[in-house]
């Protein structure tokens, strides 16, 4: 029932990991010019895939520039250049042209918003004990676990996961504005039970086959930004 979705939303994730090898590389595409930009944001305004992902990848060393400022942090290199991809993703699906900010300026502020929010949730949960922590020693002379001692299955945490990853989805789900929440719903066997075609969520909202393609295509990109948030 769910299991499409997943395979959605993992398909956006590869799309994140692939901007992020390009940081880890160091292979930046060069910065548009003012001119190639515009065109690829009001292209991006009509829907265009390809043009989104120009802008991403053409802003990526703003990524990297930032990610700098934060070395001395908890966080693990890695983990601040997918973090703060996800903040260039973000940007890119919500800048507002009309709004008369430039896109650098707007993608930067995203960035580090994403940042601190993990830094911030970090902090939070820093003294949380994990069940795989060290514990002590047995008799023998082995390293003890609270998984030990509790001595769980693994089966059963992969159940509580599961538990755990639906009801994120849940709620990520309820984050979605109405007519993207309504495409995914009835697209992905959430509504009713059964997956409906393109051409059947197109009649029920008046629109073309293309255009729900385009919203379903928004929408997992929202939903998989809404999971990667703290």
């Amino acid at each position: 029932m769910i299991i499409g979705l997943l395979i959605a939303l993992a398909t956006a994730v590869k799309e994140l990991a692939l901007f992020v090898s390009h940081i880890k590389s160091n292979s930046f595409p060069h910065p548009l010019d003012p001119e190639t930009e515009r065109e690829y944001l009001l292209a991006l305004a009509r829907g265009d895939e390809e043009a989104r992902r120009a802008l991403i990848e053409h802003n990526l060393r703003l990524v990297a520039h930032i990610v700098k400022k934060y070395d001395n942090t908890r966080l693990e290199n890695d983990d601040l250049i997918s973090i703060g991809s996800v903040g260039l993703i973000k940007a890119i699906n919500t800048y507002d042209m009309s709004k008369g900010v430039k896109l650098v300026t707007y993608a930067a502020r995203c960035i580090e918003n994403e940042i601190l929010m993990q830094l911030r949730a970090s902090r939070k949960n820093r003294d949380d004990i994990s069940l795989q922590e060290p514990l002590g020693v047995d008799q023998e002379g082995n390293e003890l676990s609270l998984m030990d001692i509790l001595g769980c299955q693994s089966d059963l945490f992969d159940r509580v996961n599961q538990k755990i990853e639906f009801a994120r989805l849940v709620e990520a789900m309820k984050r979605l504005p109405a007519r993207e929440r309504f495409v995914l719903e009835r697209r992905f066997s959430l509504y009713d039970g059964r997956s409906w075609a393109q051409r059947e969520v197109a009649a029920k909202l008046g629109i073309s086959r293309s255009y729900v393609s385009r919203i379903e295509k928004r929408a997992l990109r929202l939903l998989t930004g809404f999971l990667l948030s703290p």
